[in-house]
């Protein structure tokens, strides 16, 4: 079991190219960062930690770019994996976003995971054009067509969503782009990730996930995939025993949040949760 860094990035907080590197220098295994392009003003979609419109944290209007900021961080780490918790591909054109994707997998020497959502926030969804009931649907389309122009030599895809002939599309990723779901862990949306993606990212609302982690498992197994499905865990302190637990139950990988407003609070907070969960830097 792996344990990184998600940073609710925003322009107030440290930027990508300080803060990675401190991550990788303590030990850490990835860095994690979300996806906002933008926030409607009024809006009826209600949040999942709120319940209501209100949010609950003003850098959801102030979120950075994510590939940029990956982009930044992969020219000054090495190691670290670079992931997305979550992004939103339907707001993209798929073709274009491919094509980002793979060259951050080119110049970070194939450390790009993708994780991905199905988006809470229907009012953003709407202003890309995306139907508030075919969300799933167009994100499973958007991602086999993005692993085609990733892996054939002669891409091409037709879906109701993305459509497009015989192509050639360069650079491929060094290999496959793994595909995480941010999403509540329940059996729908354990089917769709056994469908179309390599594992489950749980939400921060998830509290006892030994149930849910059970079925996923379940599931994936039904549906006849290899191995096992990574599980990616949201978790606030780092508790010894419950870790334990979650080791058993086969979670790949748990992150934590981090102060980001100054390097000395940053560095301290890497430092001591790096000696807490007994990490070699």
């Amino acid at each position: 079991m792996e344990f990184g860094i998600v940073q609710f990035t925003s322009d107030r907080g440290l930027l990508p190219q300080i803060l990675a590197p401190l991550i990788e220098q303590a030990g850490f295994a990835s860095y994690y960062v979300p996806e906002h392009g933008h926030i409607p003003t009024k809006r009826e979609a209600a949040h999942p930690g709120t319940g209501d419109s209100s949010l609950p944290d003003d850098r959801y209007l102030r979120t950075l770019d994510p590939w940029t900021t990956l982009a930044a961080a992969a020219a000054v780490t090495e190691r670290i994996r670079l992931a997305t918790a979550v992004a939103l591909p339907v707001q993209s054109d798929p073709i274009t976003l491919a094509k980002t994707i793979a060259t951050l997998d080119h110049l970070s020497g194939g450390r790009v995971t993708l994780g991905v959502g199905f988006g809470w926030n229907l009012d953003e969804m709407a202003d890309h054009g995306v139907p508030p009931g075919r969300r799933r649907t167009m994100l499973r389309e958007y991602l086999e067509a993005m692993r085609a122009l990733w892996t054939q030599e002669e891409a091409e895809y037709h879906g109701e969503f993305v459509e497009f002939g015989p192509s050639w599309a360069w650079p491929k990723p060094k290999s496959t782009v793994p595909v995480l779901v941010g999403a509540a862990g329940n059996e729908k949306n354990f089917k769709w990730i056994a469908r179309s993606a390599d594992g489950w990212i749980t939400t921060p609302r998830e509290e006892d996930i030994e149930g849910s982690v059970q079925l996923c498992q379940q599931i994936w197994r039904d549906a006849g995939r290899e191995g096992e499905p990574r599980i990616v865990v949201l978790d606030f302190k780092p508790i010894p025993e419950r870790l334990d637990k979650w080791r058993e139950l086969g979670v790949t990988e748990v992150l934590y949040g981090l102060p980001d407003d100054s390097v000395e609070r940053a560095s301290g907070y890497l430092a001591k949760l790096a000696g807490k969960l007994e990490l070699d830097a």
